[in-house]
């Protein structure tokens, strides 16, 4: 299945989740910075529901950025996933984890003051959180989110996604109540391979669906 762009795959996302009964006020969509949020924003819009975002930075490989041995993600108290079957293949140096977890809560810092500008985390306590990225290859970014998102003590946790590779989608099965998706390939390479349009998504496009998710729920 490929999708036009982020926004398609979000509707349609939307669609199913709607028909499954999600939204309204005791749901809250959480979207991974920053791919995550266009598909978040059209999703809250079809649920009327909060919309927030999940400050969530991939660590990866010594020379292979793109290739996500683990994650970090700054909530109540930082959290950092890291994939220990992908790391043991690997000749990681020595404190390079350390050190790259450092690096990545200082950028998530920084980002934390352009995205909320002050403004406090939606309380998902007691409520619904669907958790939603643009497509998930090795699962290292949503799993710290998971992680970090249990620690607010949520009614459920469902992990909502275009795009998934098959083999990370049972994975994630055991982690959370529902995984909602609309292609699970066996086949899996990147993520962008599943889309005509896979542009950057800016922080300015971010900036400017936060704002306009305030308007919706």
């Amino acid at each position: 299945m490929i999708f036009k762009n982020r926004m398609e795959a979000g509707k349609l996302l939307g669609k199913k989740l709607a028909a499954e009964k999600f939204g309204g006020g005791n749901t809250v969509v959480i979207g991974l910075l920053r791919g995550g949020i266009p598909v978040a924003y059209e999703i809250a819009a079809i649920l009327k529901s909060p919309l927030d975002v999940a400050l969530v930075r991939k660590i990866g490989a010594p020379n292979q950025e793109e290739l996500a041995i683990g994650a970090v993600v700054d909530g109540k108290s930082p959290k950092v996933y890291l994939n220990e079957l992908l790391i043991s293949r690997i000749n990681i140096p020595q404190g390079y984890l350390e050190r790259m977890e450092q690096i990545k809560l200082k950028e998530i810092r920084e980002r934390e003051k352009i995205y909320r500008r002050g403004a406090e985390k939606i309380d998902v306590a007691g409520k619904t959180a669907i958790i939603v990225d643009d497509g998930i290859a090795t699962g290292a970014s949503v799993m710290v989110v998971i992680e970090a998102v249990k620690d607010e003590k949520p009614a459920k946790i469902i992990v909502a996604v275009p795009v998934i590779a098959a083999d990370t989608m049972r994975e994630l099965r055991k982690a959370v109540d529902k995984v909602v998706v609309l292609s699970a390939p066996e086949e899996f390479y990147a993520v962008g391979e599943f889309y005509e349009d896979f542009s950057q998504t800016t922080d300015e496009e971010v900036l400017y669906l936060l704002q306009k998710s305030k308007k919706i729920a």
